[in-house]
Formats: C-alpha cells, sequence, structure tokens
C-alpha cells in the first residue's frame, strides 16, 4: 500500500511538471490582440432572425425520430396502392398453416385505401400465444418500465373479436405491456376505432408491437398507431429531441426541405394538403430522394405547432411545380400557386375560411405566425425557374403583402434578376474552404434583397461523422456571417437530425437511435451563438499575424431570465499552434465588467479528428469555468484548434469616462 502511495506521488510530481511544461509553451507561442469598441455609439444590431434550424425529412429525422410514432408504415400503404403489396417492416407470427396474410383495398379511408386481412386457420390447433403480425417500429421500439403508450388502431372481421395488443422483447419474448381487446360479431362487422393505453412493466429498447389471437376467422386491420402518452405538450415531439432544440434557441425553423420538397420526381414531391386532416386519413408518400416512406404524421400542421412551441418563426418551403427530373411549364404553373395560397390560408386564416377552419378543427383557432417563405429549393437555374417564381411573387405579395418571399437564387456574386426579399445562400464544402468563406459577405454589395444562409456545413473526409475540425471551420464561418449580419438575416446548418440506423447524408447535428442521442461538435459550436439573436454587434479589430487562422467577434446581449448583460468574446483558433489573445475594450464605464458572474467556455479536443458517440457522448463539448480577474485589459490563452468564448459581465452600460494609462492587465 505505501509502495503504491510512493509511486502515485511520483507519477503525480512528473505529470505536474510536464503540464507546467505544457503551459510555459502554451504561453509562447503566437500573439494577437482584439481591440474592441464596447461603446454605445460602436454597435449595430443583430438581427432577432440571425440563426435557427433547418428541418428536412432526410435520416428519418422526423419518422422514428423527433416525431414519436412508434410504428412503421401504419396504415400498410408503403408497398403502394396495388394489392397484393409488400408490407415491410410489418412481419407475421404463425406458420402458412396457421394464418394467411394479405393486402386488399377494402379500409374505410379514401386516400388510403390498402388493409391488412390476416386469415386465422388454426383454431384449437392455434400456438399458445396466438398468430398475427408484428411490427418492430424503426429499428426496434423504445419502451420504458413504468411509461403509458397509447395504442390505435381500426379493425373489423368476419365473427367476435379476440385480439391480444402487446409490446414484447426482441423476438417476441418477454411480454412488456399487453391488453385484450374483445368484442362481438355485431362490434366488428364494420370498421371500428379501438384505442387502449398499455403501461409497460418493463424496459426494453428493441421491443415490437404484436397483433395476435388464436381465434378462427377472418380479421382485417388497419391505421395502427402507437405513441407515447409523454410527447411534449402532448404534441407528438420526443422530448428529449425536443429539448436538444430549445437548447439552441432557435429564432426560426425552416421545413419541411431540403430536396424532400422537390422530389426526384413531381409524383413524389411533398405536399402540403395530403399532410393535414386526420392522421388516419394522411395518404403518406414516399419520399424518392432520400429513398424511405413517410406516414406524413409529422405535416404541415405539425410543423407549425413545432414553430410555435419552439418560439421560432416558421419557414414554409413549397414545390413550385420543380422536381430533380420534371418540371410544369409556367404557363400550367397555376394550380401551384393555388396550393400555396391555400397553404397561407391554412396557416394564417380565419378559422371560418375553408382552409383556417381545416386548422381549427385541428386544434389551432388562432392563425400562425407565418410570414416567411421559400419558393422552391435549389431550383435557381433550372428552365422553368425565374418564370414560375414570378407567377408566385405577383400571387403572394398581392394576397399577403407582409409575407417576405425567398428565392432560391444566390445574389452573394451576380444581383438577382428578379424581386425577392431574401435569397438563398447553400454551402457544403472543405474545412480549410468554410474557414476561409468567413470573410466572403465582406465582398457584398450592401444592397438589395438580404441573404439567407439556410444549409451550411463541413463535408467530406474533413468532417467524418461530425469532426471538432467541421465545427471550428463553421464557427469561423459563422462568425463571418455574424460580423456581416447587416446584409444577412437568417442562417441555419445542415442536416439537422440523423438516426444512426439510416445515415443518408453525413455530418448532422444531432445524433440519435430509439433511446440514445448526442450533439455532434457542430451541434456544440452552435450553441455559442444561442445568444447573438438581437444582441449588438460591437466593433471589433484583430491584429494577428495569424489571420489565416484566427478570427474573433464582440457582442453584448442580455439574459432573458436574470436580465444581466454580458459582453461576449467569441475566437476561433483554427490553427495548431496556442494562441496569447490581448483583449483590450475602451467604451465602457471603468466598472463596468465584473469577475464575479463572468465565464469562459472551450470547445476543443486533442486531435481535431475526435468525434462524439454514443458511447463517449460527451468527449467534445463546451468546457467552462468561471473568470476571476476581468478587466477592460486582459489576456485569454487560446488553445490550438479551440472554440473560446468569454462571457464578460456587465454592471452597467454607462460609457467609459476619460481613463488613465495607469491600467492593469489581467491573465485568463
Amino acid at each position: 500500500m505505501g509502495s503504491c502511495c510512493v509511486f502515485v506521488l511520483q507519477l503525480f510530481t512528473v505529470v505536474c511538471l510536464l503540464v507546467q511544461c505544457f503551459d510555459a509553451k502554451v504561453h509562447a507561442d503566437l500573439n494577437a490582440t482584439l481591440v474592441v469598441d464596447a461603446s454605445l455609439a460602436s454597435g449595430r444590431p443583430i438581427p432577432d432572425t440571425l440563426f435557427g434550424l433547418f428541418f428536412e425529412e432526410i435520416n428519418h429525422a422526423g419518422a422514428g425520430g423527433l416525431w414519436a410514432e412508434l410504428v412503421s408504415n401504419r396504415g400498410f400503404e408503403a408497398g403502394g396502392p396495388n394489392t397484393p403489396s409488400n408490407i415491410d417492416p410489418w412481419l407475421i407470427i404463425g406458420n402458412e398453416t396457421d394464418i394467411n396474410v394479405e393486402t386488399d383495398r377494402t379500409s374505410i379511408f379514401e386516400r388510403n385505401k390498402v388493409a391488412l386481412r390476416l386469415e386465422v386457420l388454426c383454431d384449437n390447433t392455434c400456438p399458445a400465444d396466438g398468430v398475427g403480425v408484428y411490427n418492430p417500429g424503426f429499428w426496434g421500439m423504445n419502451i420504458e418500465q413504468g411509461k403509458k403508450y397509447k395504442v390505435v388502431f381500426y379493425a373489423r372481421s368476419t365473427g367476435p373479436l379476440n385480439l391480444v395488443v402487446s409490446f414484447t422483447g426482441p423476438n417476441g419474448v418477454g411480454n412488456l405491456a399487453s391488453t385484450v381487446i374483445t368484442g362481438s360479431a355485431s362490434d366488428f362487422s364494420n370498421w371500428t376505432k379501438v384505442e387502449t393505453v398499455l403501461e409497460a412493466k418493463a424496459t426494453s429498447r428493441n421491443s415490437r408491437l404484436q397483433l395476435t389471437t388464436t381465434a378462427k376467422g377472418v380479421i382485417w386491420l388497419d391505421q395502427v398507431s402507437a405513441m407515447p402518452v409523454d410527447t411534449y405538450k402532448g404534441h407528438g415531439f420526443r422530448n428529449d429531441l425536443f429539448q436538444m432544440l430549445v437548447d439552441m434557441k432557435p429564432s426560426f425553423i425552416r421545413f419541411p426541405g431540403g430536396c424532400f420538397v422537390e422530389g426526384e420526381s413531381l409524383r413524389n414531391a411533398f405536399r402540403w394538403k395530403a399532410s393535414v386532416g386526420p392522421w388516419e386519413e394522411r395518404p403518406g408518400h414516399f419520399g424518392d430522394v432520400w429513398k424511405y416512406w413517410t406516414d406524413d404524421g409529422l405535416g404541415y400542421f405539425e410543423f407549425l405547432q413545432l414553430s410555435e412551441d419552439l418560439g421560432a418563426l416558421p419557414i414554409w418551403v413549397f414545390n413550385n411545380g420543380v422536381s430533380h427530373t420534371d418540371e410544369v411549364d409556367t404557363s400550367a404553373v397555376l394550380p401551384f400557386v393555388r396550393e400555396a395560397l391555400d397553404g397561407l390560408e391554412f396557416a394564417r386564416g380565419d378559422p371560418t375560411s375553408k382552409w383556417g377552419s381545416l386548422r381549427a378543427a385541428m386544434g389551432h383557432p388562432e392563425p400562425f405566425n407565418l410570414k416567411y417563405v421559400a419558393v422552391g429549393n435549389e431550383d435557381c437555374g433550372k428552365k422553368n425557374y425565374r418564370g414560375n417564381y414570378l407567377r408566385f411573387y405577383s400571387a403572394i405579395r398581392q394576397a399577403y403583402p407582409d409575407i417576405k418571399i425567398i428565392s432560391n437564387c444566390d445574389a452573394s456574386s451576380t444581383p438577382l434578376d428578379h424581386p425577392a426579399d431574401l435569397y438563398d445562400y447553400h454551402i457544403y464544402t472543405g474545412a480549410d474552404d468554410m474557414f476561409s468563406r468567413s470573410s466572403t459577405f465582406n465582398r457584398v454589395t450592401r444592397s438589395g434583397p438580404k441573404a439567407f444562409v439556410s444549409e451550411y456545413a463541413v463535408t467530406g473526409k474533413d468532417a467524418g461523422q461530425g469532426s471538432l475540425l467541421a465545427a471550428l471551420a463553421e464557427a469561423g464561418f459563422l462568425i463571418g456571417l455574424e460580423k456581416n449580419s447587416d446584409i444577412i438575416d437568417m442562417a441555419s446548418y445542415a442536416p439537422l437530425f440523423v438516426n444512426a440506423n439510416d445515415r443518408r447524408w453525413n455530418p448532422d447535428a444531432i445524433v440519435f437511435n430509439s433511446f440514445q442521442l448526442y450533439g455532434t461538435p457542430s451541434y456544440w459550436m452552435q450553441l455559442f451563438f444561442a445568444e447573438s439573436n438581437g444582441a449588438t454587434l460591437l466593433s471589433s479589430s484583430l491584429q494577428t499575424n495569424s489571420s489565416k487562422t484566427l478570427i474573433a467577434s464582440a457582442i453584448t446581449w442580455q439574459n432573458s431570465v436574470d436580465k444581466k448583460s454580458y459582453l461576449r468574446i467569441k475566437a476561433v483558433n483554427y490553427g495548431a499552434s496556442a494562441v496569447n489573445l490581448k483583449i483590450s475594450i475602451s467604451g465602457l464605464d471603468p466598472n463596468s465588467l465584473q469577475s464575479s458572474g463572468s465565464s469562459k467556455s472551450v470547445l476543443t479536443s486533442a486531435n481535431v479528428m475526435d468525434e462524439n458517440s454514443f458511447s463517449q457522448p460527451k468527449k467534445i463539448v463546451p468546457i467552462q469555468s468561471l473568470l476571476q480577474n476581468v478587466g477592460k485589459d486582459m489576456n485569454a490563452i487560446l488553445p490550438p484548434h479551440s472554440f473560446t468564448l468569454l462571457d464578460l459581465l456587465k454592471e452597467s452600460n454607462k460609457l467609459m469616462m476619460p481613463e488613465s494609462d495607469s491600467s492593469i492587465r489581467s491573465s485568463i
């Protein structure tokens, strides 16, 4: 025992010496100076809308993700309208001598006629646990002990019904929760809605929903749903994923795509009218760009509700008659224009209007705060886009003059040849190029429509599945956007979500499966900008000989909870050497900055290609520490490959009086 203590003491001494050497080396690297003018006169308001979210139905972000529905292909429509059809991922319990399962077109719902027909052939010879079907959900259902789940389905039968509804573990082993639905032949001679709530008595991360019987006869099933009772405000959003969005404090959310809006072909493009009304009546559709079926439980109404729940402005992207492979001629685009206008009436119309009344019937009589629309996605340059766009622009401007209209065409280098309130700018590139683009908008004209950087991300080998390197390059880019927020109104990362079982795109901000989740470094990087919306950008200048690897900015912001004001400095050190950043702040009262309540947060890791994972979800997260010696002159060490945030508590907003030359410089 004693020898172990001696060894530990010796090891501790060696480590301390190494740390001291490293610390000395850190302090001896590069130098830079950030000069900040914090006077009221130097500040410029940052738009309230600058940083938000872009949600696209990609990577099973909604279906099997944020939308908490547990059943995949709940209406048996994913195999197409013709029967017999594929019912994947539903599978049969029992063999061919006991049960015959097929689809037919006898559903009560006109827009989705496919139903599932189960002919039970066995009677007294049925297996003890019965025969039927089960649904594994989206790569396994997460059923948790003590939690309740609402199961809804429609059924009819040729005789008395005795149907066991249960959640079981993998391979049907272990009963997590169950109930028996019974009724006479007359009770179920016609389609009947069944609702039940199951409370789990055990937990399984890879469970399934089973519907089984031991009674001979024919049973039809349709629109089988299972949802956790506990979703955000009962609105159907998975709580843990929703909270990740809340923490980002988004000012807006752009939805539902992306390429999801366009479709590979128009026949498979997202159409809002097919996604509203009772969920049982929604036909769903095959998203042919990202190659999977969605029941569209997360529809237009739910996206608007999501925006409201987040306190974010909705930005609706609609199809303008253009897909990846086909286009509607401008002379024939008016039905698409009418569809967009109807969608605006649904969101904003009086509850007595045609489409406003449907919104009211869905539980939201008050209009949604829809003030932005985007005409298409990445369609600029396609043959009919300009002509189609002008038709939409004219009709929307006439009917809703307050709505801001976003063009797909990038005006950062070439002026638009059509009217618009904002223009769309997308950038997916390597890390070095992304970081260098921090100055892109420095050279853009200050007149004309403002930019909406609605999709940005580092991709390719630099990104991996979400690397620190990618996050640092993006942070530098965002600081550039923040500094140019006089001509940039909005910016959002893409994509937002990925179900780890269906990676259609890398990287993404939030990774999840049925029960786990984590933020990539790019997610945590964005939280450093969460207070920028509506803040004040301060005039600052960076004096450095490492301009290609260092960028910094300064803002003032107010905490909405305690109303305290802060001066925030953000600095990205994209280089491999530590930087001693000297900070000089003018324009404040000498006693404005307070050590108590000031803090530092640093996002970094040992290797720039490090990533978070389910096993190490917080390998790369901001590390916060308190600051003790805050003053108008201070030093901050920026570690190699790091993103550093300093929040300096301000006691007052008074302008600084003339100061003496005997100021004291403190170190952080």
